[in-house]
């Protein structure tokens, strides 16, 4: 009975850990939004998406039927990590409002694939203009710091 109470605790401990690949922890620097608002013109997402501001296009003047709205509660984005994996990912989760046939093709979501150009600079300010858009649950930012050294330097200088 005490092995089958032991077993259990362990078993209880342990299941409460995050798997091996979740996104618990991860965040990006902190970035550029007004920068990040260039890349999201540079890398063609106006072609497509329609965001709060920058300024709507005529419809006419989309890839798309009608463009996909980016930001707000109901965008499918709920997590910070849901939202970096829409932009390096964008197969991931389809735009839930939309007719499939309007988001996809025969490779997955008509959103091409940028990760060959996107430098992680551009990753980091993208997020950061497209993240205060959306109502994502909060997330710990990483504190960059500076670590003390746990043993003594050396003394290099000699004295004669």
């Amino acid at each position: 009975m005490r092995i089958a109470m032991i077993a259990m605790a362990l078993l209880s401990i342990t299941g409460c850990q995050p798997a091996a690949d979740s996104a618990k922890g991860f965040s990006l620097p902190d970035g550029d939004a007004s920068a990040g608002k260039a890349a999201f013109m540079q890398y063609g997402c106006v072609n497509c998406h329609v965001v709060e501001g920058i300024e709507p296009r005529p419809d006419d003047s989309y890839s798309l039927l009608r463009p996909v709205k980016l930001g707000g509660s109901d965008a499918g984005v709920r997590t910070y990590g849901q939202l970096v994996t829409s932009v390096i990912n964008p197969s991931h989760k389809l735009a839930p409002r939309y007719p499939v046939s309007m988001v996809t093709d025969s490779q997955g979501s008509k959103m091409p694939n940028i990760n060959d150009s996107l430098t992680v600079t551009d990753l980091i300010n993208l997020v950061a203009f497209l993240q205060p858009k959306y109502d994502v649950e909060p997330y710990p930012k990483s504190k960059y710091v500076t670590y003390e050294l746990r043993v003594p330097e050396k003394n290099t200088t000699q004295s004669n």
